[in-house]
Order: C-alpha cells, then structure tokens, then sequence
C-alpha cells in the first residue's frame, strides 16, 4: 500500500510540474523539499491585498545554483532545530507590472495600515519600494526567514515580511536585542552561503555571481 501511495504522489508531483521552465530553473520543493514555502504574492496576504498576476501556484521556482545554496543554509538551521521560509523567489515580469499598476492608482491603499503606514503611497517610486524591473525576475534573488520548527513559529525580525519602512531596514536600531539578533544569524549564514543582503529589506538576499544578471523573465509560477 506504501508504495501506491508513493506512485501516485510521484505522478501527481509530476503534473504540478509540467510547464517548461528555462534551463537552470528548478522548483525548490525538488532539491530541498524540506523549505518551507508562504508564496505570499498567490495569496491576498500582501501588500496589494491580492493575488499578484503571474502566481498560478503556492510553489517556488529559483535558478538551480540558488536552490543549493539555500539548501546548504538549510542544513545549517536544521542542526539548531530552525528552518527557512521562504516568501518569494522568481517573480514574473507580469507581477512586477502589477506592482506598477497598482502603485499608480494611488486611491487603492486597503493594505496601508498593516504594510506602509507612514509612507505616502504616491512616494512608493521615489523611495524606492516599487520598481519597473525587479532583480526576482532574474531567478536568483529570495526574501526569506527563519521557522523555529518547535514552535512552528517565525524568529520575531521586528518587522513583518515586506513592510514599507525603515523598520525594516537590517541594521535599524529601534528594535529589541534578540529582534537585531535575529536579523543579523540570518545575515550571517546568507553571507556565509554566497547571498548578497539588500540595504533596505532585512529579507532580501540576491545570490553572488547570479547565473542571469541581466535577463528578466516572464514564465509564470506554477
């Protein structure tokens, strides 16, 4: 009966995964299924308050080097009984356009209290928070944090995943100790595993020597 049961979660995996992805993109659940996964951008849980144009599935695609490197970083946390989560990864070019679109309309703020609060949103641009081209559609690029898988809980970052603000800057000194702890083991294994930080996000890593550096893609997430 086990080995049914493995059949058949084998052909249904293999069904998820029939779109033809570009050489040297892999779904992450492949090398390490073990990573947790909030796609955030499939759900309404983000900053527009929908889901993002481009996000047809709650799974994540990322070029293959990038997948070992976070693998490498998993094993790391696994031995401290901690685990990834990621929250995005490759993002379509169409979601990006999303973004602007969405940006533009500066009437559609039903996400501000929890995401921008003190930004105002006709400023997103000009701070710098919404982009015509995202370093996520090159493949190599991942906001991410740490699960204790105890708790089942999030390490407290003193800032939720993609708040507008300098609160979410890595080195932002109005947080708790153990919150500026955190951020900085999470700094720590990224650097040591050849991710590159963002100044602005402490979510925001960009893997080293990325295979596509100049190539933003357009295939959906599913």
């Amino acid at each position: 009966m086990k080995s049914i049961t493995l059949i058949v979660l084998l052909f249904v995996s293999s069904l998820l995964h029939t779109q033809e992805i570009p050489d040297n993109f892999v779904y992450i659940g492949d090398i390490d299924p073990t990573i947790k996964v909030e796609l955030r951008y499939y759900s309404t849980n983000n900053f527009i308050g929908k889901k993002i144009e481009g996000y047809n599935n709650n799974c994540l695609l990322v070029t293959k080097k990038t997948a070992l490197a976070l693998k490498e970083v998993q094993k790391i946390l696994a031995l401290k009984g901690l685990s990834l989560k990621i929250f995005d990864a490759y993002r379509p070019q169409q979601a990006v356009n999303h973004f602007v679109k969405w940006a533009k309309d500066i009437n559609d703020t039903i996400m501000k209290a929890q995401y921008y609060p003190n930004v105002p949103k006709k400023e997103l641009f000009k701070r710098g928070y919404i982009a015509a081209k995202s370093g996520h559609s090159r493949g190599s690029t991942v906001d991410l944090t740490i699960v204790d898988l105890t708790t089942k809980k999030e390490l407290d970052m003193g800032s939720p995943y993609d708040f507008f603000g300098e609160e979410s800057h890595p080195f932002y000194k109005n947080i708790s100790k153990e919150q500026k702890d955190n951020r900085m083991y999470l700094r720590e294994i990224m650097l040591l595993n050849g991710f590159v930080p963002y100044d602005n996000e402490w979510w925001h890593f960009t893997l080293a020597n990325e295979p596509f550096p100049k190539t933003y893609f357009n295939f959906p997430v599913e």
